[in-house]
């Protein structure tokens, strides 16, 4: 068990704390989903009312290690203040940390917060360089991680932080280990996992993991038509991981001999070409046109998770079952997403698309738990060590 905000006093403290505020954006620059943003709140407003003065941190895109203005953190400071109805302080510097932002830490006082520029403007950061975690850990005399969306990259302000000042987890990491946690360690059953993507390569540890823990895998998404072409299928023009076909075989080899039910579609949507407003039609899964793509699940194959999900005690949903981007195949993404919001089980979205979708959907607020970390939360469920977290301090 790792120590978390509670277990430690932050009064008088200077505590920095990395956040995940790696929102989109859209064109003009203006912040797309807040939902990261609004996760990190009851850390930052906790840290406040209790005396701290806070540092934020955080990365934003990919801006390869050098500076970038299109990735400053500046939206993020600005919706922070007005989501907490308090000052940020924000100065964009290209270094990260200069002798301003170091004699604004060190005056800074109990309940006001500061927010540093993107950690990714330095290659120091994802290179995890010792001087640079240093630099950032001399600002403050406590570190707290609440970003779980990147736990499994050992980065700067992620896990080099941690070896210079004392390191707990935010409610938010807390949150997620407690949820994945129990999902997997200890589930209410029958345990239902739902899985999407497009490659199954992507997801076979996962899956080997989850045929450990769970009772029934609902499969979808693109990697369904991998596997329903290693039952000797035809899936038309779908998409195919042409090194995945053994792979899924085994799989559901692995499934049988393990005892668990593995569901793949009964049928599909499917279309001529890989557009909202081609021509549809729905096909069997064992009769898919030689001339046609599956774009999404069917109705019977929707009906049939469905019922899965009703009966379940925990079900972990990571994948859509198709291209939900698209309104006209959206609607096997969106009959799991409903299901699962008017469940009684404990909900579990894993990040990611699947997270985008119950966005998407207006649904976020009905399920037990959504994930930040599509990445993380993989990891987390193959078993995997996430080295930010192994970095926390250990209880006594």
């Amino acid at each position: 068990m790792k120590k978390t905000l509670t277990d430690i006093d932050v009064n008088e403290k200077k505590v920095i704390v990395r956040c995940d505020f790696n929102v989109p954006l859209d064109e003009a620059g203006r912040i797309a989903d807040d939902t990261r943003i609004r996760g990190a709140l009851p850390t930052i407003r906790y840290l406040a009312e209790h005396g701290a003065a806070v540092i934020l941190l955080s990365h934003l895109g990919r801006p390869k290690g050098e500076p970038n203005p299109k990735y400053s953190l500046k939206p993020v400071a600005d919706a922070l203040a007005d989501r907490l109805g308090a000052p940020v302080w924000f100065k964009s510097v290209p270094t990260v940390v200069d002798d301003e932002v170091k004699e604004k830490a060190a005056s800074l006082k109990s309940g006001e917060i500061m927010l540093l520029e993107n950690t990714r403007f330095r290659k120091e950061e994802t290179d995890n360089d010792a001087a640079f975690a240093k630099t950032l850990a001399s600002l403050a005399d406590i570190f707290v991680n609440d970003a779980f969306g990147t736990a499994h990259r050992a980065h700067a302000s992620t896990e080099g932080i941690a070896r210079y000042i004392p390191a707990v987890s935010g409610f938010l990491i807390e949150k997620e280990v407690k949820f994945l946690g129990d999902a997997l360690n200890n589930p209410a059953r029958p345990f239902v996992a739902i899985l999407g993507g497009a490659k199954v390569a992507d997801k076979i540890g996962v899956i080997e993991s989850l045929l450990a823990k769970a009772d029934t895998l609902l499969i979808g998404g693109g990697m369904a038509y991998t596997f329903l072409k290693s039952e000797g299928y035809e899936i038309g023009k779908s998409i195919l991981d042409e090194n995945g076909i053994e792979l899924a075989a085994s799989l559901l080899k692995k499934a049988k001999d393990a005892g668990v039910e593995l569901l793949l579609p009964l049928d599909v949507k499917t279309g001529k070409e890989f557009d909202n407003d081609t021509e549809s039609a729905y096909f069997d899964s064992d009769a898919i046109p030689a001339d046609r793509m599956g774009m999404d699940i069917g109705p019977k194959t929707a009906a049939r998770f469905i019922e899965k999900i009703r009966s379940a005690g925990t079900v972990l949903w990571n994948g859509p079952m198709g291209v939900f981007e698209m309104p006209n195949f959206a609607e096997g993404t969106r009959a799991v997403a409903n299901a699962l919001a008017e469940s009684k089980a404990v909900s579990i979205i894993g990040g990611g698309d699947s997270a985008a979708a119950a966005e998407q959907f207006g649904l976020s607020g009905l399920m037990s738990h959504v994930s930040t970390g599509g990445g993380a939360s993989l990891e987390f469920i193959e078993g995997n060590i996430l080295p930010c977290i192994a970095a926390l301090t250990d209880k006594d």
